[in-house]
């Protein structure tokens, strides 16, 4: 599944929880680029706090969606983060969320640069003296502790790699088989 951060975070936030909690084997990759750039640069859920927007004219008052916590919080079992312009790493982890048994999200930062050019924020500009909010998750990091993913999704910055990873997963299909298998094993007919 491929989608923004307006519809996947907004009307299409409900389905995040049921997905997680079935542990469908599906890999959902959401470009997030801060704004509705379909539709003239409308503030998403993303939106920071008092950007000005075609539709916050004053700036956005509600805060925004803080994505990683949100995937943790409704139990997704593989997390990711990925910046667009890194498109080796991004298309690694891609991959290996597509390979993932069960449900996996790839949250991208992805600049719009009509609406929302934010491309100096994220990778810093040294001749601006802006230090990148963009940075690599440790190497020493242990991706099946839950602690250790929700300590990175609430630090500042956009931190990039593989925050969670469930290491037993079991996807709905090879729950379901299991059942059906047992519920056969009981009613041989």
């Amino acid at each position: 599944v491929v989608a923004g951060d307006g519809d996947f975070l907004s009307i299409g936030g409900e389905h995040i929880a049921p997905q997680a909690a079935r542990n469908l084997n599906i890999c959902v990759v959401i470009m997030d680029n801060g704004v509705y750039g379909l539709t003239k640069g409308q503030s998403s859920p993303t939106t920071e706090l008092g950007v000005i927007t075609p539709t916050t004219p004053g700036g956005k008052v509600e805060e925004p969606v803080k994505p990683l916590e949100l995937y943790l919080a409704m139990g997704v079992s593989h997390v990711a983060s990925a910046f667009s312009s890194q498109v080796r790493e991004l298309t690694t982890m891609i991959r290996d969320a597509m390979n993932y048994p069960g449900f996996s999200i790839v949250h991208v930062q992805s600049p719009c640069p009509t609406y929302n050019d934010n491309l100096d924020i994220l990778r810093g500009n040294p001749k601006k003296d802006e230090a990148p909010k963009v940075y690599p998750i440790s190497e020493d990091h242990d991706p099946t502790d839950i602690s250790k993913a929700w300590d990175i999704a609430r630090a500042p910055g956009v931190p990039i790699g593989v925050l969670y990873e469930d290491g037993v997963s079991e996807p709905l299909e090879g729950c379901y088989n299991r059942v059906v298998g047992s519920l056969r094993q009981r009613d041989p007919q």
